[in-house]
C-alpha cells in the first residue's frame, strides 16, 4: 500500500507518531489561515476599515459551508482510514471512489443553497448599510467556488486517513504564496476591492486542488481508481452520510453559533466589527495546534479502531492531552501579549478604540483556551471511532450557550457580553465530549 509513502499509526511510539503527523498538518493548516488572513491584511491597509469590516463580517458566513464541507470530507475519510487500519485494499478503495462522488454531490447542492441564500443571511445578521454591498461581493464569490473547497478538502483528507499529512501542505504552502501575489495583483494593482480578495482566495485554491489531484494520482498507485472501484454497496454510502453528516452539521452548527455573535456585534458599528475580526483572525492562528491534534486523532483513532487497538487508542488521546495543555497555555500568552502586534499586521496604525476592543476580546479567549483543545482532541477521536451523535450535541450545546451569552449579556455588560460568548460555548461543548469520552473507553475496557 505505498508504504514509503502513507503512514501506518497502530504500531509505534504513539507521542513520536503523534508529533510527526502534526508537524507538517499544523504548518499546512497554518498557511491555510493565510488565505483568508491575507485577504483581511490587504483590504484592511489598502481598501480601509468599512472594507475590512465588510469581509471580517462574512467571516461566519464563510465557515458555515467551509466548516461544512470540512466536516463532511473528515467523515467521509473516517471509513478510509478504518480500512487502511485493516489492511483492506479492496474495501479502501470503495471507501475512497464513494467518498468522493458524494462530495461531488455536496459541492453542486452547497453551492446552489448557499448562493442563493447569501444576501437574506446578510440581511438577517444585521449587517450594517454601509458595509452590507461589500459584504455580498466577497461572499457570493466564495460561494460559487465552492466545488475547489469541495476538492481540496475531499483529497487532503484522504491522503491524511493513510497518514500522509506532508503532501497537502507542500500544495497549501504553494497556493499560499499565489494568493498573496494574485492579492496584491488585484487589490493594489488593478484596484478590485474585496472582489479581488475574493478571487484570488478562490483562484489559489483551485490550484492547490488540482495539485493535489495529479501527485495523488501519479504517486499513489492503491488511489488509481479503476471503474469497477466506483461499483459500490449501498451500504457503504450508508456508513458515510451516518459519520460525515452529523461531523458537517457539527461545524455548521458551530458556525451558526458564531453568526448569532455576529449579528450581535453587527449593532456596535464598523469599528467595533473591524477590532472584533482582527482578533478573531489572530484566534484562528493561535488555535491551529489544537486543530491540527484534533485531526491527527481522528486518523490516528480511525486507523487503531480498524486494528482494534483500544487500548493504544487510550494511551494516544492521553499523550495528545497533556501535549494540547503545554500548547494552549503558550496560545495563551501569545494572545494577551501580543495581540498589538498582530492587530497591527491588519489595520494600518489602529486608534487606542481598536486596540482596546481587540484586546479585551484575545484576552477572554485566552483564559479558556485549555477546553479549547480538549473539545478538538475528544470530538475527533470520538469521530475517528465512527461516533457521530455525541459530537454533533456537543455542537449543540455550543450553539445554545453562545446565542444565550450573545443576546444577553450585551445588554448588562456591552461588548464584554460578546468577548464572553465563546469561552463560554467552549465549556458548553468540552464538559460533555470529556465525560462521554472517558465513558466509552471504560465501556471498551470492560
Amino acid at each position: 500500500m505505498d508504504k514509503n509513502l502513507t503512514k501506518d499509526m497502530t504500531t509505534g511510539n504513539p507521542v513520536k507518531l503523534i508529533l510527526l503527523f502534526s508537524i507538517p498538518l499544523l504548518i499546512g493548516n497554518i498557511f491555510q489561515q493565510f488565505y483568508s488572513m491575507v485577504d483581511t491584511i490587504i483590504v484592511g491597509r489598502f481598501v480601509g476599515v468599512d472594507a475590512l469590516a465588510a469581509v471580517g463580517s462574512t467571516g461566519s458566513m464563510g465557515f458555515l459551508i467551509n466548516g461544512f464541507v470540512v466536516g463532511l470530507s473528515s467523515g467521509f475519510c473516517v471509513l478510509v482510514s478504518q480500512r487502511f487500519g485493516a489492511k483492506d485494499e479492496e474495501g479502501l478503495k470503495k471507501a475512497t471512489s464513494s467518498a468522493l462522488v458524494l462530495s461531488l454531490m455536496a459541492a453542486i447542492i452547497v453551492t446552489i443553497i448557499s448562493v442563493v441564500s447569501a444576501r437574506p443571511l446578510l440581511n438577517l445578521m444585521n449587517t450594517p448599510d454601509n458595509i452590507i454591498n461589500d459584504a455580498y461581493t466577497y461572499i457570493i464569490i466564495i460561494y460559487a467556488g465552492t466545488i475547489a473547497t469541495v476538492a481540496y478538502n475531499i483529497l487532503a483528507s484522504i491522503l491524511r486517513a493513510l497518514g500522509d499529512s506532508k503532501t497537502p501542505l507542500y500544495f497549501l504552502i504553494i497556493a499560499s504564496i499565489l494568493n498573496i501575489i494574485l492579492d496584491i495583483v488585484f487589490i493594489v494593482n488593478f484596484n478590485m476591492g474585496v472582489a479581488g480578495a475574493a478571487y484570488a482566495t478562490i483562484i489559489s485554491q483551485a490550484v492547490s486542488s488540482i495539485l493535489c489531484l495529479i501527485y495523488t494520482y501519479k504517486k499513489y498507485k492503491i488511489l488509481r481508481l479503476k471503474k469497477e472501484d466506483f461499483k459500490v454497496k449501498k451500504r457503504v454510502y450508508i456508513k458515510h452520510l451516518k459519520i460525515g453528516i452529523p461531523m458537517a452539521l457539527q461545524f455548521s452548527i458551530t458556525a451558526l453559533g458564531i453568526m448569532t455573535v455576529q449579528s450581535a456585534l453587527n449593532i456596535f458599528g464598523s469599528t467595533v466589527i473591524a477590532a472584533y475580526t482582527a482578533a478573531s483572525k489572530v484566534l484562528q492562528i493561535v488555535m491551529q495546534p489544537a486543530i491540527t491534534f484534533g485531526v491527527t486523532m481522528a486518523t490516528y483513532c480511525g486507523q487503531n479502531l480498524g486494528a482494534r487497538n483500544y487500548e493504544r487508542i487510550k494511551e494516544g488521546v492521553k499523550k495528545c492531552t497533556q501535549i494540547s495543555i503545554v500548547t494552549s497555555i503558550i496560545a495563551g500568552l501569545i494572545l494577551v501579549f501580543g495581540a498589538k502586534f498582530f492587530v497591527g499586521l491588519f489595520i494600518n496604525n489602529p486608534d487606542s478604540t481598536i486596540l482596546a476592543y481587540a484586546q479585551e476580546c484575545l484576552n477572554y479567549a485566552a483564559i479558556f483556551f485549555i477546553p479549547l483543545g480538549l473539545i478538538f482532541i475528544y470530538r475527533n477521536a470520538l469521530q475517528g471511532m465512527g461516533e457521530s451523535f455525541v459530537p454533533m450535541m456537543a455542537g449543540a450545546f455550543e450553539l445554545i450557550a453562545r446565542a444565550i451569552v450573545a443576546f444577553t449579556l450585551p445588554s448588562f455588560i456591552g461588548y464584554t457580553g460578546i468577548c464572553l460568548s465563546d469561552p463560554i460555548a467552549w465549556l458548553a461543548a468540552a464538559i460533555p465530549l470529556g465525560l462521554y469520552y472517558h465513558k466509552k473507553m471504560k465501556n471498551i475496557a470492560s
